[in-house]
């Protein structure tokens, strides 16, 4: 395993590295910083999580000289929580050598990022929408910039923003050096790679450590209208630490955290609709360990580098096996051992199939719980925290009340009446979900992952609307909005779990 001090890298560089607590390198990172440094452009491929914001931040900051006044490092990445996050994960791997760092996104005031550029940060992270808005009021000038980085570079092609990525690569110098970092590699990202890298240089994080051995993968058979007793069954008897749960539309999801609340569970709804004030709600429940579910469509979700997650739960079956790995991988992280349950419609079990070649792993079959399974669930939940608890010695000051107890009732009833009391009857008021229709299965090994209406897989043709041609997704316009002006930001966990970690 490659440490950082392998790599060469300044005092004050790996100051910051073990400030942050990080020893030994990722294999992205052990592969691409050294390849970095050198002064190659780099081509990255690589799922969230894998520790590429540190592998091309640390030859950023390196590169980054703080005297200089011009911006010299641009990072494009399509969402405003991803932006921020890169953004916070520069100032710490920065933080001795003083390098000066501005996140730009649609839903904060323009005048206010105006007022920041002003004061010549070093490193611009922001969303395409907004960098060409600041280009063309010429509040951006690029004419100094020495290093490009593309993060997520096929969601950015997902969410159409091919052509802006070129409008303001067109405003960088043509001599610079550029990181490109995508999960997939289709024809249109590869055409970027031709026109604006020279002769880059390829790293691959392998199949087997993007799925995330650790994650136990299952999946649940079940009709539309019996997923959501299905979904707090599982819940009950699997009692998460903290969970995601997976919606394939906005609608969805408003309508599955309002019905996990009426069920008495701590959820909040996640999506590309929400204003700035009511992400920043969810942010400030998250910090204060309040909140135990979130649920979220896949733009919400793809740029929160959320750890402490310890069941994904996908409630509608993802866009494409692609956006499967990666929903699954915000769960088992860190050495953790996770677990994802997918619900599957009988009419989308041809789906498991593709999942299962793209991850190399069969899932489990799991048998929707009864009543009675949930009941017992959190029993056995109950039961092994008690054990904790004992063998903490965690009970030394209820120990008197306990003995007066036992002189009352022998310890079978009191034991029992207190398993009684602690589980929580499952919660049966009747909701109301919007049925979605099944997601018809790709045929032919097609990589196109559109949707028709309501999140379909079906397939379309005709001409490429603004780059994305047959990637284009009925969620494009969440996705859209999450990233330009119109749209509004922020999200999060609490400060141990939703702290912003290797992303």
């Amino acid at each position: 395993m490659t440490t950082f001090e392998d790599l060469q890298l300044s005092q004050q560089l790996l100051s910051s590295i073990k400030k942050m607590g990080f020893e030994e390198a990722t294999p992205v990172q052990a592969e691409t910083i050294p390849l970095s440094l050198a002064g190659n452009d780099v081509i990255g491929q690589a799922q969230t999580g894998t520790g590429k914001t540190v592998a091309f931040g640390i030859p950023l900051i390196e590169k980054i000289d703080p005297k200089l006044t011009g911006i010299q490092g641009l990072i494009i990445a399509p969402t405003r929580e991803l932006a921020v996050q890169v953004t916070e994960e520069l100032y710490k791997l920065g933080y001795h050598k003083r390098a000066r760092v501005l996140a730009v996104f649609g839903g904060q005031e323009i005048s206010r990022q105006i007022r920041a550029l002003k004061k010549q940060p070093s490193i611009i992270v922001g969303t395409p929408g907004r960098l060409l808005d600041h280009i063309r009021r010429k509040t951006l000038r690029l004419s100094e910039v020495n290093t490009v980085i593309l993060d997520e570079a096929d969601e950015m092609l997902n969410m159409g923003f091919i052509e802006d990525i070129e409008s303001i690569l067109e405003n960088v110098p043509s001599e610079h050096q550029t990181l490109l970092f995508s999960a997939t590699m289709p024809p249109p990202i590869r055409k970027i790679a031709e026109r604006f890298m020279k002769e880059p240089q390829i790293v691959r994080v392998k199949a087997k450590e993007m799925t995330v051995p650790k994650i136990q993968q299952s999946y649940v058979e079940v009709q539309e209208r019996q997923k959501f007793d299905t979904l707090t069954r599982l819940l009950d008897m699997q009692s998460p630490e903290l969970a995601i749960v997976f919606g394939r539309t906005k609608r969805r999801v408003d309508e599955l955290s309002k019905a996990l609340s009426i069920r008495g569970y701590i959820a909040e709804g996640i999506h590309g609709d929400l204003s700035q004030s009511r992400r920043l709600q969810v942010l400030r429940k998250g910090k204060e360990g309040t909140l135990d579910i979130l649920v979220a469509t896949d733009v919400a979700a793809r740029g929160l580098d959320i750890s402490g997650v310890t069941h994904v739960y996908n409630f509608d079956v993802p866009q494409d096996p692609e956006s499967y790995v990666h929903r699954i991988g915000r769960t088992g992280r860190a050495g953790k051992e996770g677990a994802a349950v997918t619900f599957v419609t009988p009419r989308e079990l041809p789906y498991l199939r593709s999942v299962e070649q793209v991850t190399k792993r069969k899932m489990d079959r799991i048998k929707a719980p009864s009543l009675r399974d949930a009941i017992e669930g959190q029993q056995q939940a109950i039961v092994e925290q008690l054990l904790e608890t004992v063998s903490a010695n965690g009970y030394t000051d209820f120990t008197k009340a306990a003995e007066e107890l036992l002189e009352k009732e022998d310890a079978v009833s009191l034991v029992a009446s207190a398993l009684h009391i602690l589980t929580k009857k499952p919660e049966e008021t009747p909701v109301e979900l919007t049925p979605e229709s099944p997601a018809p299965v790709k045929r032919g090994g097609d990589r196109g992952g559109n949707s028709g209406g309501r999140g379909s897989y079906n397939k379309r043709g005709g001409k490429s609307q603004k780059g994305q041609g047959r990637y284009k997704r009925t969620q494009s316009s969440d996705r859209r909005r999450s990233s330009y002006s119109s749209s509004k930001g922020g999200s999060g966990r609490s400060s141990s779990q939703w702290s912003n970690s290797n992303a």
